[in-house]
């Protein structure tokens, strides 16, 4: 999605395939461009190399660096973008936890073209 007339870079942190094709492909419905990371190590090296995105779609539970430690890895190198926690486990436990690590707001998965607007219009409000 055009959010004004810049367009949104997205950074997909999810180590199941599936879940990472179905999540690419909905942001593709939203004209977002999207890259993945099949861990939180894997995010926090991109971020390190010089890659930028607008929005972190963060997976909470991943070997090698977990979506909460990645979180607070990315807000500790002063990463201003929106990261979204996303879980497959009890949502009110996980958005308590990933706002304590630093994420701006949390969704269950697999996200839905619902959740996509409203992670949308969060980045447009800000």
């Amino acid at each position: 999605m055009m959010v004004g007339e810049k367009k949104i870079y997205a950074l997909i942190v999810e180590d199941d395939r599936v879940t990472q094709m179905r999540h690419r492909m909905l942001l593709k419905r939203f004209k977002c461009e999207s890259h993945v990371a099949g861990n939180g190590k894997e995010a926090i090296d991109l971020f390190r190399s010089g890659a930028s995105f607008d929005v972190v779609l963060m997976d909470m539970e991943m070997p090698v660096m977990n979506g909460l430690e990645a979180t607070k890895e990315l807000r500790a190198m002063g990463f201003e973008g929106h990261i979204v926690g996303v879980t497959s486990r009890d949502l009110d436990f996980a958005k308590q936890v990933f706002n304590e690590a630093g994420a701006d707001s949390c969704y269950e998965k697999p996200l839905t073209p619902e959740y996509v607007t409203s992670i949308l219009q969060e980045i447009n409000d800000n």
